[in-house]
């Protein structure tokens, strides 16, 4: 099950429970299930394939689900178009409230992550949440390999609750010698097939990468994000933005903040 399949999925059946209000009336059975436990529906929208999207909240806590036109059945998970965009992700992105990211940046710089690319005096820094089991985080490495060569910095925000190995692999990285050399071993052995990461999972964790893990975690939903990569930067005007998934190719430059840069990997052309 995919990042964004499993945070929905878990959000969803959180919200179940017990007290009907009389505005939810109308709503489809399993939303009025959700409102029940206290759920709020924040926003309705028109989604692809005739889907209806609904923006639920709880305790803080955004989720995203779809119903079907016959109100039947309810969806919670990844919305893959077929040119492999997660609409999820962008739903999400578009739709959920946006938290004061200009407050949270500062908690972003202090966070525990891997540098990687220009070191000294980088030309443009940018962070990436990611998992190391997610396809798509690993897409995002290879994307910024030729702008690393021309001055950007990337900063790897692990956070882990993909898969049960997640955790573990993260905590391999954090505990290495050189994190640098394991995030890289991470990715170039990476498992597309699999969708796992290439390092070997540490068995146990220390205290102390349980509790940065548990703090990027945190990071991660306050933020806003719902799946990884979760791109952040801050925009020429010094404004913080967030970018959820892989963007397609065309838009790097403008996330970066450098020229654009040729790039003829293959697993790269469907967001070319």
């Amino acid at each position: 099950m995919s990042s964004a399949s499993k945070l929905a999925t878990f959000a969803c059946v959180s919200l179940i429970g017990a007290s009907l209000s009389a505005q939810a009336a109308d709503y489809p059975k399993q939303i009025q299930m959700a409102t029940q436990s206290g759920a709020k529906v924040v926003k309705t929208f028109a989604a692809v394939s005739q889907l209806k999207g609904w923006v639920l909240s709880k305790g803080g806590r955004y989720t995203l689900v779809f119903t079907t036109p016959d109100n039947k059945t309810l969806l919670a998970g990844e919305l893959i178009d077929a040119e492999g965009n997660n609409l999820t992700a962008r739903y999400a992105d578009q739709y959920f409230p946006k938290p004061d990211r200009t407050a949270l940046f500062s908690k972003l710089e202090q966070s525990t992550y891997i540098a990687e690319g220009q070191r000294k005096a980088p030309k443009s820094v940018i962070y990436v949440l990611f998992d190391p089991n997610c396809p798509f985080c690993h897409l995002a490495w290879k994307a910024f390999q030729p702008y690393e060569k021309v001055g950007l910095q990337v900063r790897w925000v692990p956070v882990a609750y993909l898969s049960k190995t997640s955790a573990g692999k993260a905590a391999a990285i954090l505990e290495a010698k050189s994190r640098r050399a394991a995030f890289r071993e991470n990715e170039e052995k990476y498992n597309m097939q699999r969708h796992e990461g290439g390092i070997a999972p540490l068995a146990k964790s220390s205290a102390k990468t349980i509790s940065q893990l548990r703090a990027n975690n945190a990071l991660m939903q306050k933020f806003g994000a719902f799946g990884t990569p979760a791109i952040i930067w801050k925009d020429k005007q010094g404004h913080v933005q967030m970018k959820a998934g892989l963007p397609p190719m065309s838009e790097l430059p403008a996330i970066t903040g450098l020229p654009e840069q040729p790039e003829n990997d293959p697993a790269l052309a469907r967001f070319r």
